[in-house]
């Protein structure tokens, strides 16, 4: 108990600190806003000041902080919104083709996507064709391209590699700067490029396109069984 007594610096050695360290609040700003100061006569103090100097500051983060959620709750009514709006578009196509293209239009119209493709696995029922359709035989190499994405099922956001982009984009794969691959169970998957490098990436949320991607197959196993016939 001795020792603690000794080892604890008096009044005039913590006095005798913070002259020679006048910036020690700066580093720990948590410390001013504990203490008590005397007022003078006009009311106020350099240390009152400075607390209330260090209250703005958390003020403005704070209001930051809640303007970044408020715009990202905005962003996320937005898609919501589109989103509903899209899966209402797939419930009232009346075949395979018209839910597609319902698809392929909604992400150009209400998303704003630059390139939109569709890729049937093999053994789907042969569609129209259609420029933002892809359509692999069985024998083709594209065919087998996507076979480990379509396995594990999450939503794939980045660079694609060249051969995957040339096999869903052809001619305009160079224009695809970053994309999102969504897959349709049972059915493929849907592809959406990007010209702006940073407009998908890895580690990005996914949940929207993952519902985007079961609404979508839900909406077209409806004519699994007129296929089947």
């Amino acid at each position: 108990m001795s020792n603690d007594r000794q080892n604890t610096p008096n009044a005039e050695q913590v006095a005798a600190y913070l002259r020679r360290h006048p910036r020690f609040l700066n580093d720990y700003p948590e410390l001013a806003i504990s203490l008590n100061a005397p007022r003078n006569e006009a009311g106020t103090t350099s240390l009152t000041g400075y607390q209330l100097e260090v209250l703005r500051d958390k003020n403005r983060e704070l209001n930051r902080r809640l303007q970044e959620l408020y715009s990202i709750a905005q962003e996320n009514e937005r898609l919501t919104l589109r989103t509903h709006q899209l899966t209402l578009a797939l419930l009232r196509a009346n075949s395979v083709f018209d839910t597609l293209q319902s698809l392929v239009a909604s992400l150009i119209e209400q998303f704003n996507s630059d390139l939109v493709r569709v890729a049937l696995v093999p053994g789907n029922a042969t569609l129209p064709n259609a420029d933002w359709l892809k359509q692999f035989d069985p024998t083709q190499i594209e065919a087998g391209l996507f076979d480990e994405f379509l396995k594990l099922g999450a939503p794939l956001c980045g660079r694609l590699q060249p051969d995957k982009l040339r096999a869903l984009f052809d001619d305009q794969a160079e224009a695809v700067q970053s994309a999102a691959l969504v897959a349709l169970p049972a059915h493929g998957l849907l592809a959406i490029g990007s010209r702006e490098a940073n407009h998908f990436y890895p580690g990005m949320g996914t949940l929207f396109l993952r519902m985007m991607g079961e609404s979508v197959a839900a909406a077209l196993s409806r004519f699994d069984r007129d296929r089947a016939t």
